[in-house]
């Protein structure tokens, strides 16, 4: 009975590890010092969520440095203060998918009551992660056309990524191959895809589905997401070609949402060189998705009313 009662605590430790191991988060970093260049020990560092309005707070150490872990993607306000120094803040900081932001901060002396409001602190590169990737965001997942509306396609705006030759097999339905692209010339096999810090691969003997991803999200649902095709961060574990790291629209304060409908079919199609003999006549089309999404704030959802 003790020996069963030890296996189920390092289970739920277990369990409890997992569930913290999510990728979908980033960090927000960075030092605090004076006009000097000092390091300021104990200023109090405030970050705002600007659409969901969810706060987080934090000291820096003794050399000025500061971290928030776990912060979602979104838009952030970061405010610090500190006795005999003005208040600083500084906003539309924009936090991407798993990246490691870095907001240094330099303090003027003057009164709490005072506030310098500072624009374009946030590191434009991320100086603090040796990893090689690139961001899709919402409005190029929303604008850029997709033949067959499959976000992962938008991975081979990555460097050294180009469609597989199994993405042109076919299903009995006639849907070509999703997600197959090689990274690092490495199999479509080896690439990693992940869905809001979970695991979202398609698992499979033969390599026989038609799909590299377990969910199959649509463009409209996606925020953005993160492509890493070379050092990757041993959280990854053994990856040999890409990480796809994607991300799904949250909610704010507001409730917005849109809807949609994607109609492609051969019926408008041009009759053809020499009338369109009927060797030549490709088989007819037919594909119409429709739906709606909740909860993006106004800025998605002009970006996604703009796209249709």
């Amino acid at each position: 009975m003790h020996n069963m009662m030890k296996a189920i605590a390092v289970a739920c430790f277990l369990m409890t590890a997992a569930l913290f191991a999510q990728f979908d988060t980033a960090e927000v970093v960075g030092t605090v010092r004076d006009a000097s260049g000092g390091a300021i020990p104990k200023a109090t560092v405030t970050l705002t969520n600007m659409d969901t309005g969810i706060q987080a707070k934090t000291n820096s150490d003794e050399n000025g440095n500061y971290d928030f872990f776990n912060v979602k993607v979104g838009r952030y306000s970061v405010v610090v203060e500190h006795t005999g120094f003005s208040k600083f803040t500084t906003t539309d900081v924009q936090v991407n998918v798993n990246a490691r932001q870095r907001v240094d901060v330099a303090l003027q002396v003057g009164a709490v009551t005072e506030t310098v409001e500072v624009t374009g602190v946030a590191a434009a590169l991320e100086t603090d992660s040796s990893e090689h990737g690139q961001i899709i965001n919402t409005a190029a997942v929303a604008e850029l056309p997709l033949n067959g509306r499959n976000y992962a396609d938008l991975a081979l705006l990555s460097t050294n990524a180009v469609k597989s030759p199994i993405s042109a097999t076919f299903s009995p339905s006639g849907t070509p191959r999703e997600g197959a692209f090689n990274v690092n010339g490495m199999r479509s096999t080896y690439n990693n895809f992940l869905l809001d810090g979970l695991d979202n691969n398609a698992y499979g003997t033969s390599n026989q589905g038609y799909s590299a991803q377990l969910v199959q999200l649509s463009p409209d649902a996606l925020a953005e997401f993160k492509v890493i095709t070379s050092n990757y961060s041993a959280e990854y574990g053994r990856v040999g070609g890409a990480v796809v790291n994607a991300v799904m629209k949250s909610g704010t304060n507001q409730i917005h949402g849109s809807a949609y409908e994607y109609m492609r079919n051969t019926d408008l199609n041009a009759t053809g060189f020499l009338f369109s003999p009927a060797v030549f006549v490709k088989p007819t089309l037919q594909r119409n998705q429709f739906g709606a999404t909740i909860g993006a704030d106004r800025q998605e959802q002009a970006v996604l009313l703009r796209g249709l």
